[in-house]
């Protein structure tokens, strides 16, 4: 009531990419877009505050992703940039560069990148962190 009102994300899922389907080619979308299926292009939303992404267990993107709110729980080949919140699900593997303001990752969720804090309001890179090598790498 007196406090200021923070963007929700959409909580609907206003267009779907069905598991069968296979896209070529970049996409944007507005409210909520929920990927079972295949993309090889950019995935970006228009209102990045308040849009939602969810990429199932099945989805595959092949390109870079830039929205609000992710819910990823496939396979991504590019760099992540969720603006809001980002939910790495037990199942997903990202592989490339993760920009996040609040990150919550599950056991088993992979990230073979970096992942970067981004900074407040202004969107800007504040904190990166490196990923662990392996024991055999550090000999």
């Amino acid at each position: 009531m007196f406090g200021s009102k923070k963007q929700k994300a959409s909580t609907r899922i206003d267009s779907l990419i069905g598991v069968e389907a296979k896209i070529q080619g970049n996409i944007m979308f507005a409210g909520g877009l929920r990927v079972d299926g295949e993309i090889v292009g950019d995935v970006s939303a228009n209102d990045d505050k308040q849009s939602t992404l969810v990429v199932s267990e099945k989805a595959k993107i092949s390109g870079s992703i830039q929205v609000g709110h992710l819910v990823l729980n496939g396979m991504v080949e590019g760099p992540i940039h969720a603006t809001q919140y980002l939910e790495l699900q037990s199942k997903c593997k990202v592989v490339g560069d993760v920009f996040y303001a609040t990150l919550e990752m599950h056991p088993g969720a992979i990230v073979d990148g970096k992942l970067i804090h981004l900074n407040g309001a202004n969107g800007a890179a504040a904190t990166m962190i490196d990923p662990p090598k392996p024991a055999a790498d550090n000999l």
